[in-house]
């Protein structure tokens, strides 16, 4: 039964982790009729039903979700001793899955993959880009990008990048018709274009720090976004007051686009680390991209 079924095991997992038929056809390189109906033959021969199928989306049943967590690990474990084999013919190769933020992928990850893949053209990096705290574990990802405090105690974290500060940012027009604000508190009393945030559903309190003292304001206005670049256009626009990272807004402040204000408040913090399971074995693949992200400034 093991040879028979060891094809549609793979092709179990991947529509596990791609919830979408769709989606896993097209990173095996099949059909997507072949793939559903090797998945039926599957569930005909083992006589229980292993995904649940809807128009909008598939997920695992009790029983697929039982099969799943223990062959992942298990095709993934074959996977990295294949990759070593050819490793240790001298070749580096393998695929590495990481998600990261879209300000973490922008100003840190991507700069730092663009010579890595070029220098290794045989590695194959896939970068999922979400906002939330993704579980790398569950989503069986390889690592992943946060700033150092947002990192769990369990994992093994790598600075890839150098301090950065946050800074609150109007178009000029706004200010002359509005005033400045000249403290943190003076926000409340303005049209602030806030942040969702995708994990806990809130909005983000706009943090702030001098001289060692910390506070948070609830920030009110018109216009909320998860998206950065949606943020700093609406700025842009005079429809209010953001709080970005300073280095997106960057090319805008110089240029007068944009106006910095409470620069007093936003002191630099650590930047964004690279983190992993610290119980998984490595290819060495990404053992040469860890290497090769590592803040050394």
């Amino acid at each position: 039964m093991l040879k028979e079924n060891f094809n549609d095991l793979i092709y179990l997992v991947v529509v596990a982790e791609e919830r979408s038929f769709t989606r896993a056809a097209a990173k095996l390189g099949v059909s997507q009729s072949a793939l559903s109906h090797a998945i039926r033959a599957l569930e005909e021969r083992l006589s229980v039903r292993l995904l649940t199928r809807t128009t909008r989306s598939v997920a695992p049943t009790e029983a697929g979700e039982r099969l799943i967590t223990t062959l992942a690990p298990l095709f993934s474990e074959i996977e990295s001793e294949l990759v070593n084999v050819t490793d240790s013919q001298g070749k580096i190769s393998g695929n590495i899955r990481i998600t990261a933020g879209e300000h973490a992928l922008t100003s840190t990850l991507w700069p730092l993959l663009r010579p890595f893949l070029q220098q290794y053209p045989d590695v194959h990096v896939e970068v999922s880009v979400d906002n939330s705290l993704t579980d790398i574990v569950s989503g069986r990802f390889d690592a992943g990008v946060r700033l150092g405090e947002q990192v769990e105690k369990d994992m093994v974290a790598v600075r890839i990048g150098p301090d950065w500060n946050m800074c609150v940012v109007a178009a000029s027009s706004y200010f002359d018709q509005h005033g400045r604000p000249e403290t943190p508190y003076d926000l409340q009393h303005h049209n602030c274009i806030n942040l969702r945030l995708p994990t806990l559903g809130g909005l983000y309190n706009w943090e702030f720090m001098r001289d060692g003292k910390e506070i948070r304001v609830k920030t009110q206005g018109q216009l909320i976004f998860n998206h950065l670049a949606s943020r700093i256009d609406a700025a842009l626009s005079g429809m209010g007051i953001c709080y970005v990272p300073q280095d997106s807004v960057a090319e805008h402040l110089k240029s007068g686009r944009l106006v910095q204000v409470l620069a007093d408040w936003c002191e630099p913090f650590p930047g964004y680390y690279l983190y992993y399971p610290s119980r998984r074995q490595h290819t060495s693949a990404f053992t040469r991209l860890i290497d090769a992200v590592r803040y050394r400034g």
